[in-house]
């Protein structure tokens, strides 16, 4: 993935209404007034959501006659969450060192026998 797909997806993820609508579309294609029914904006915004998500690999728009539906694409996801897994196998071997650090410190002040 490149660094600027990436910049523009964890970007793209940044804002909460956003993320709404990506959640929304994980139940299926839906058209921008649908997207835009449950928040307290024009459709003119949710149109400028709807192109950050777009530029960012997310979502895709097709034609269906007059509509417009837009459906999630979660590829661009998968290459986000891969690279995040990337910090996860770190964070875990420094949860390990400090559980066996809090180990040693509990026999240390544990009663002799």
């Amino acid at each position: 993935m490149s660094t600027s797909t990436l910049d523009a997806t964890f970007a793209a993820l940044a804002d909460p209404t956003r993320r709404a609508i990506l959640a929304r579309l994980r139940s299926g294609e839906a058209t921008v007034t649908e997207l835009a029914a449950p928040f307290d904006m024009t459709q003119p915004a949710i149109t400028k959501h709807l192109k950050v998500l777009e530029r960012a690999g997310l979502i895709s728009r097709g034609r269906d006659g007059q509509r417009r539906p837009c459906r999630l694409e979660a590829a661009a996801l998968k290459e986000a969450t891969d690279w995040l897994e990337d910090y996860r196998g770190f964070w875990e071997h420094r949860y390990r060192n400090l559980d066996a650090l809090l180990d040693e410190l509990k026999e240390k002040d544990a009663p002799h026998e």
